[in-house]
């Protein structure tokens, strides 16, 4: 099976993978040749365009060069459901997002995604399950380009706690969702919730035509 990753950049996405998809556009092919990730990034966020892909015969092994080429920032988060089959979003610099946040010194992924939820949302996991997926995200730094890796865990909150926005991280609202409700959510987010959202299986077909 061809391996296939993401890396986006704000709402513009690189696919990484080993077999093209049809009817590309020859202006949305990225060469492997002398690539060059903190050039491309300043490329990519410049264009009109939002998808590109770099085609190559080992797409791994192409994402390890890239991480190895920048700074690399480990980050955590969750998807957490409650007995009510709702599911926690949070509402963060104008954007739908998922609660997650960067990694302390020596934490391991799962503890520091439960960590984050937990903050962000004022309430306390009752256990985290399965790893959803890893995404990948670009950004600079005074200028330099980073990349930023969160793990994903599906959670579980059993609690009737009341949510409570983490407002120093610039959080405005958090708030439970029913599967009907994620229209809202696909029409002001990131591309890479959305990743976490198929990778979960909470988006049905219809969904994802219509946000695609």
């Amino acid at each position: 099976m061809a391996q296939n990753y993401r890396i986006y950049i704000n709402e513009k996405t690189i696919s990484i993978t080993e077999s093209a998809p049809e009817g590309i556009n020859q202006s949305e092919l990225i060469g492997v040749e002398q690539f060059d990730f903190s050039k491309i990034y300043f490329q990519v966020l410049n264009s009109t365009s939002n998808q590109f892909y770099v085609i190559t015969d080992n797409a791994k092994a192409f994402l390890k060069r890239i991480i190895k080429s920048v700074t690399l920032i480990e980050a955590a988060g969750g998807l957490v459901k409650n007995k009510k089959g709702e599911h926690l979003f949070i509402y963060r610099n104008d954007k739908w997002d998922l609660p997650k946040g960067k990694l302390e010194k020596g934490e391991g992924p799962r503890a520091g995604a439960v960590r984050e939820v937990e903050e962000e949302c004022g309430i306390e996991i009752s256990s985290s399950g399965k790893k959803i997926c890893k995404t990948y995200h670009a950004y600079t730094i005074k200028g330099q380009v980073v990349l930023k890796k969160s793990h994903w865990y599906k959670m579980k909150y059993t609690g009737k706690g009341k949510l409570v926005p983490q407002l120093e991280e610039n959080i405005t609202d958090v708030k439970w969702f029913t599967n009907d409700g994620f229209a809202l959510i696909l029409s002001n987010t990131f591309p890479s919730i959305i990743e976490v959202m198929e990778e979960s299986g909470l988006l049905t077909d219809g969904q994802e035509q219509q946000q695609g």
